[in-house]
């Protein structure tokens, strides 16, 4: 018997069209049913963020954040969202192809809770994909989506 998947939404603060496309293929073929949204650079991401912290949307469950983007980078959007009373508590998983300590260590003083190395090769890529469905989605206990 299938453990059933929560609802939660997934936000991927991506702006690499072929990440984009591996992650959303890799997502798909490990049976992530989640809803996912897509941001394309740090800005879209917090005003996504923002908007739904503002009684928009509820807000996403779990955040897949890459690093390196254009407008507002991913460390300083990380830094917003653990600065952000109601964006704190969500999961922010950094995925990204930095292998620096300096960002490692900078994404946890930030508050990150996993900082993941995108792997080059897909499949390596879909066993990171099946261990945060795991972990992430069916495993761990999340803390409640923030509502006003």
């Amino acid at each position: 018997m299938e453990a059933e998947l929560s609802p939660i939404e997934i936000l991927l603060v991506e702006d690499n069209p072929n990440d984009v496309e591996i992650t959303v293929r890799a997502l798909k073929k490990g049976q992530v049913r989640n809803r996912l949204t897509v941001a394309r650079d740090g800005q879209e991401a917090l005003d996504i963020l923002l908007g739904h912290s503002n009684g928009g949307a509820p807000l996403p469950g779990l955040i897949l954040l890459d690093l390196n983007l254009p407008k507002v980078d991913g460390r300083e959007v990380l830094g917003k969202i653990k600065a952000h009373p109601k964006l704190r508590r969500i999961p922010v998983i950094v995925l990204t192809t930095s292998t620096r300590e300096e960002d490692v260590a900078r994404a946890y003083d930030l508050g990150v809770n996993t900082f993941i190395t995108k792997p080059v090769q897909f499949e390596d890529f879909m066993k990171v994909v099946s261990t945060i469905r795991d972990y992430w989605i069916s495993i761990a206990t999340l803390p409640p989506v923030q509502r006003d």
